[in-house]
């Protein structure tokens, strides 16, 4: 798969991308919002990318894609969708993460706004949810920014504790 846009590419992953995940997953931003995600090496980072590579083949997910630079060509974070149960109900759930040396830019809009639709189609997914903690302004913002509609904030189990969230919901 690949997606361009004006200013980035979303693509496959390959193994020869895991210094670079290894060092996007070592900010704070990814320490505080999506801990699961922050590798100790770099062999735990290409473990991690042999087996979303392995996903790309089937139905299920996840689905996980480097969002790299056109101009420079860095890995600067991913998109995603994976499934997840909401309520005794299987739902997509959109995921995304940019480093923090390129926050700020509206690369995750970006990037949303081109794998969201394209994602839809392939699968041929009505909803998909985007859930973040309630101080996530910047990810609440980018929710906000490619069409999702907030439906509930409360507390409830994110990353194994019980925090602050909000979901949202985008329509196809």
């Amino acid at each position: 798969m690949q997606i361009k846009t004006s200013r980035l590419t979303i693509t496959t992953f390959s193994p020869d991308m895991a210094q670079t995940v290894y060092e996007n997953s070592q900010d704070d931003d990814t320490r505080r919002f999506v801990p699961d995600e922050v590798y100790d090496s770099v062999e735990e980072a290409r473990e991690a990318i042999d087996f979303l590579m392995s996903r790309y083949d089937t139905n299920d997910g996840p689905f996980v894609y480097p969002v790299i630079t056109n101009d420079s060509g860095k890995n600067i974070g991913y998109v995603q969708l994976c499934k997840l149960e909401l309520e005794d109900e299987e739902v997509w759930e959109i995921g995304y993460h940019i480093a923090k040396n390129f926050t700020g830019k509206g690369y995750a809009t970006e990037a949303v706004k081109a794998f969201l639709p394209a994602m839809a189609k392939k699968f041929n997914i009505k909803e998909v949810y985007g859930i973040c903690l309630a101080e996530n302004l910047a990810s609440i913002r980018v929710l906000e920014k490619c069409g999702f509609t907030q439906i509930y904030e409360g507390l409830e189990n994110y990353q194994g504790k019980e925090e602050q969230i909000i979901k949202t919901i985008w329509k196809n």
